[in-house]
């Protein structure tokens, strides 16, 4: 399994508030089932097939366009790990161990 780390910044809104835009992606992704993500204030993180994660990203993309933003820069940040499962809570996890420790 995957996980993606995705940041969609609409750029000419004529307006600094960018969350109206940021909260149409989220519905794109919300309207996916079974994948497991987490909002955060820089990015969004999504664990999921990589096929799947990389089709999202471009429909993610694509809404804030939809939306009216006449440029949108996306970073995507991916982790596909192949020699153990990992997930979001289990690399959180492995730090705060470290951290206790």
């Amino acid at each position: 399994m995957a996980i993606m780390e995705i940041s969609v910044v609409p750029i000419g809104t004529g307006s600094t508030s960018l969350s109206r835009y940021v909260a149409g992606a989220v519905k794109v992704l919300k309207g996916e089932e079974g994948l497991k993500y987490e909002l955060t204030a820089m990015g969004t993180i999504v664990e999921g097939d990589l096929d799947r994660l990389m089709g999202l990203a471009r429909r993610m993309h694509q809404a804030v366009l939809d939306a009216g933003a006449m440029r949108v820069v996306t970073t995507i940040k991916i982790d596909d790990r192949h020699d153990k499962a990992s997930s979001i809570n289990s690399k959180v996890e492995a730090v705060r161990r470290k951290l206790a420790g």
